[in-house]
């Protein structure tokens, strides 16, 4: 078995000529949950980190069924048209029965996959809160080493997946359908509070005109809910179609605002760095929870333990009580 170290001077090497085997073989590598894969991985993102950093990193969420992947893909092919270079990161849902997932973003988005200024990943979420893969951000690392200087991170668009995506991204964009109350829904379940552009997708044929309506009552509504924020920036709505390219320039019009303005006052650096504790915390979380659940003498009652709460003989909160307090002893 070659060291380690030979290993990571291979990634590098790979990752930094832009090889599209290596870069696969590195975004696995972080996506595993094997003890030696993961020292591996932070030592293959530590020797990254200098690479990294200088993407713009856009989030994309929306409910299924609004045509993400089409938008996706024109909108990925037009970004490489103005010469950049895109990595898609696009979360593939993972049943909670089977484990398993459909993997299929590369045959969904035929012309961008085939393009040598464009790099899809799909990725599954484990089952991961809201469909977020759970190493996303360390891929989001690997794929600015490489040198992509645009990284689409695109959800399943379900439960949480919206919180934790904006928590990872430079700006994050929603795609909304009409005809549906998805307008009000967005309101109810606070999405309009993470968008920084709204993109009132499938606005095409016959849709058009009720994707213009649309686009005035989120405006209306964004006036009330959503004032200026602390980096000045007032989230913008327009109408988009991934099927014939309606809006895409404009999207990425905006998008480029957003950047400019957040790199104006030192926003983005701000955002960032708040970004990385949280995805501390969120480790130092999960590490924790991992370490308790591992916990031999924890592991000796916990059947006991869950009987009981099942059974009604005792609270859960009880139960969580007397777990910790087995752990710390």
């Amino acid at each position: 078995m070659p060291h380690p170290s030979l290993d990571i001077e291979r990634l590098l090497g790979g990752i930094r000529d832009r090889d599209r085997a290596v870069i696969g073989r590195a975004l696995t590598l972080v996506e595993s949950n094997l003890a030696t894969d993961r020292r591996l991985a932070q030592e293959l993102l530590t020797v990254l980190l200098p690479l990294t950093g200088s993407s713009q990193r856009i989030g994309i969420s929306g409910v299924p069924g609004v045509g993400k992947s089409t938008f996706i893909e024109t909108f990925g092919c037009s970004v490489v048209d103005k010469g950049h270079r895109v990595a898609v990161l696009a979360v593939d849902p993972s049943s909670s029965v089977s484990k398993g997932s459909i993997l299929g973003d590369k045959t969904r988005m035929e012309k961008l996959a085939v393009s040598d200024a464009a790099f899809i990943r799909p990725s599954p979420t484990g089952g991961s809160l809201g469909g977020v893969a759970r190493k996303t951000r360390e891929s989001i690392l690997v794929c600015e080493a490489a040198g992509y200087d645009v990284v689409l991170v695109e959800t399943v668009g379900v439960g949480q997946s919206e919180t934790a995506v904006a928590g990872m991204v430079d700006c994050f964009l929603l795609l909304m359908l009409t005809g549906a109350g998805d307008e009000l829904q967005g309101i109810k379940r606070g999405i309009l509070e993470l968008a920084d552009v709204i993109a009132v997708n499938k606005a095409d044929g016959a849709n058009a005109e009720a994707a213009e309506r649309a686009r005035t009552e989120l405006e209306r509504a964004l006036a009330i809910l959503r004032p200026a924020g602390d980096d000045g920036w007032t989230p913008r709505v327009v109408i988009s179609s991934g099927l014939n390219g309606a809006g895409i320039d404009e999207v990425w019009k905006i998008i480029e605002e957003h950047r400019t303005l957040l790199d104006a006052d030192g926003g983005l650096e701000r955002r960032r760095r708040k970004q990385l504790l949280g995805w501390m915390w969120e480790m130092v979380d999960e590490g924790l929870r991992n370490a308790v659940r591992e916990n031999p003498a924890v592991a000796a009652t916990l059947g006991s333990v869950e009987s009981d709460v099942l059974e009604g003989r005792t609270t859960p909160s009880a139960a969580a009580e007397a777990i910790l307090r087995t752990f710390g002893t």
